[in-house]
């Protein structure tokens, strides 16, 4: 068995895919030599990257410098009402989480990746010059002096010596309780947001051996902290925002606090008021000039999830996974506007492909040209109510399962201005679809399996369900049969062939959480969470029975086939390809690890399409009999 890290957060923030790519020959030759030096893959090359979950930004002069999923992109605000991309990296080895500004150096906190450092002398080319892989996930940074300091994870507070930026090495470190995830510098301290261990102020006069000074343990999940004067002001998650007296660092306390409405998830300060990123709730802007009793001034709730944000004069920068970064103008802070926009993709769960298009679920249908594989668009984009996990295709329509708002059907025949044609509510959460003839049939989570004509994709009707015992996460059609992954309970096989009454044939319990389902002969492949590929012989479809089993590294989520391979969507260790051809051995012949956390994988031709999570979308190709692309990238 592999060790395996704890899945993490697949219901975390999503979305809304309209991420302009640049596709400059620079900027495309550049993007193939950071995968190429950073991200570790065997017989797989990466083709293109779009989009990512969108957490920091920072400002500096006429420029915002943000993370949307794997790159660090510079924006010119010298305009706040039309911001226009400068210039962006290529694929780092994670999604960026953070983000510090030092002379001519951008600082990134690189989750998995560790610590990244871009020379952004020239905005228009930002290249990086160094890399620190830290032990655990990089969460936050700040810098001071000739030090990075790194919020990190389960891994505490990492100094690294970041005075040659080629080579930055380790000085010291402090291993904190909980988990790091933010830091503020001030004097010879370093002020840690710790997850479940509130507030840690360290001593740092030494960087070679921090010790602990003093701690608060707040409330809630401290996620994120800014400091003025005597105070460190905490964004406690579901706790609101809490300001700590730290007059005294051996003794810090309590000066007062705010409970937001949502979950506070980072804070900056300017003036008397400090700005909170509340992930569902938007912005608050909180007038703090008595830290004893905040009291808010304004708000702006802008859709998706707030999740960073960064003040410059008369203007907040939001970092909005949902609907990228947004520029308000605070110069009233009762009242604040927006004054501009930059649209960028969030989390993408779910990828199908047809032609020339591949249509991505999250929150909302992304519909993205991919016409130059090279340098891939987005076309079209329809949003969605509720939380996309899997989509199908059929003619000019796309049915999406959206969780709690059940099955959506889009009309795509003109992918630049999709539409909503039909829905169909489910009485569960809808995760997975296929499409069989004139029917439909959703893995609608705790309710089983459903059935819906969508003969008239306008007036979808239920034609018949059957509830299963797990909960159904995906399903595939074969001749008069539904396969359903259906998570603790494994693979259930369900009679369809009268789609009012369908019955249950046969069942095998797998080992693990059967998240993805495949079907071909007389095999049925299962993505099956921690327990990786199953692969169940179907041939007797009331006796099922397992022939054999690859366990991937991490988390098997997905699962789509070609020949005589399967694609493995395995979260953090991303696209994984099992040689499938002796059913009863199957071996990993390829791999690719994916700056996010794969979810979903769809093929068309030698290409692999990766809903990648925090990653956004990646285009892979298999290459197993020689070392470079089978095309030109220009």
């Amino acid at each position: 068995m592999h060790h395996k890290r704890n899945k993490v957060g697949s219901f975390f923030a999503l979305l809304a895919l309209t991420f302009a790519s640049v596709s400059s020959a620079g900027a495309l030759a550049q993007q193939t030599s950071y995968a190429q030096t950073h991200l570790h893959s065997h017989h797989v090359q990466l083709v293109s990257q779009l989009g990512g979950t969108t957490y920091t930004v920072a400002v500096q002069g006429n420029y915002a410098y943000f993370g949307v999923g794997p790159r660090l992109v510079i924006l010119d605000i010298g305009n706040p009402a039309s911001p226009a991309l400068v210039g962006q990296t290529g694929v780092l080895p994670g999604a960026v989480r953070d983000v510090a500004l030092a002379g001519n150096y951008a600082y990134l906190a690189d989750y998995y990746g560790g610590l990244r450092i871009i020379d952004i002398s020239n905005p228009a080319a930002p290249s990086e010059t160094g890399f620190y892989g830290t032990p655990g996930e990089a969460w936050g940074v700040a810098v001071a002096g000739s030090y990075a300091y790194i919020a990190d994870g389960d891994s505490g507070l990492r100094i690294i010596d970041v005075s040659n930026p080629a080579a930055p090495s380790e000085t010291g470190f402090y291993d904190t309780l909980g988990g790091a995830s933010d830091v503020a510098l001030a004097g010879s301290y370093a002020y840690v947001a710790d997850g479940n261990s509130g507030l840690w102020v360290l001593n740092v006069s030494n960087p070679a051996a921090p010790s602990e000074t003093g701690f608060y343990d707040t409330p809630g999940w401290a996620q994120g902290v800014a400091l003025t004067g005597s105070y460190a002001y905490v964004a406690d998650g579901g706790n609101g925002l809490r300001i700590i007296d730290v007059s005294n660092p051996a003794a810090p306390t309590q000066a007062g606090f705010y409970d937001t409405p949502g979950v506070a998830s980072n804070v900056a300060l300017a003036g008397s008021y400090a700005y909170v990123a509340d992930f569902t709730s938007g912005l608050l802007i909180l007038n703090v000039s008595n830290p004893a009793a905040p009291t808010q001034a304004g708000f702006y709730d802008t859709p998706g999830w707030a999740q960073g944000v960064a003040v410059a004069g008369s203007h907040a920068y939001l970092a909005n996974d949902g609907s990228g970064l947004v520029i308000l103008n605070v110069s009233n802070p009762a009242a604040p506007t927006q004054a501009g926009f930059y649209d960028t993709s969030g989390w993408v769960q779910g990828v199908a492909v047809a032609g020339n298009h591949a249509y991505l679920v999250g929150h909302g249908l992304g519909i993205i040209d991919a016409s130059t594989l090279t340098a891939p668009t987005i076309e079209g984009f329809y949003d969605a109510p509720g939380w996309g996990y899997g989509v199908a295709l059929a003619g000019s329509y796309a049915y999406v399962a959206e969780d709690n708002a059940g099955l959506l059907i889009i009309d795509i025949s003109n992918p630049a201005t999709p539409n909503q044609t039909g829905v169909y509510n489910t009485p569960g959460y809808a995760q997975g679809v296929a499409l069989a003839g004139n029917y439909a049939y959703v893995a609608d989570g705790d309710s089983g399996l459903r059935i819906i004509n969508v003969s008239n994709p306008a007036a979808p009707t239920q034609a018949g369900f059957f509830d299963t015992l797990g909960y159904a996460q995906d399903v595939a059609v074969a001749g008069s049969y539904a396969y359903v992954a259906d998570g603790d309970d494994g693979l259930r096989i369900i009679n369809v062939s009268n789609p009012a009454a369908p019955t249950q044939t046969g069942f095998y319990n797998t080992p693990g959480w059967a998240h993805g389902v495949a079907v071909a002969g007389s095999y049925a492949y299962v993505a099956d969470g921690g327990e990786g590929l199953r692969v169940i012989n179907i041939s007797n479809p009331a006796a099922p029975s397992e022939t054999g089993f690859y366990d991937t590294p991490e988390y098997a989520q997905g699962v789509a086939l070609a020949g005589s391979h399967a694609y493995i969507a395995d979260d953090v260790a991303g696209l994984r390809i099992i040689d499938i051809s002796n059913p009863a051995t199957p071996s990993e012949v390829g791999f690719y690890d994916t700056p996010g956390f794969a979810q979903g994988v769809a093929l068309a031709g030698s290409y692999a399409y990766v809903a990648d999570g925090t990653g956004g979308l990646l285009i892979l190709v298999y290459t197993p009999y020689q070392n470079h692309l089978p095309f030109s990238v220009r």
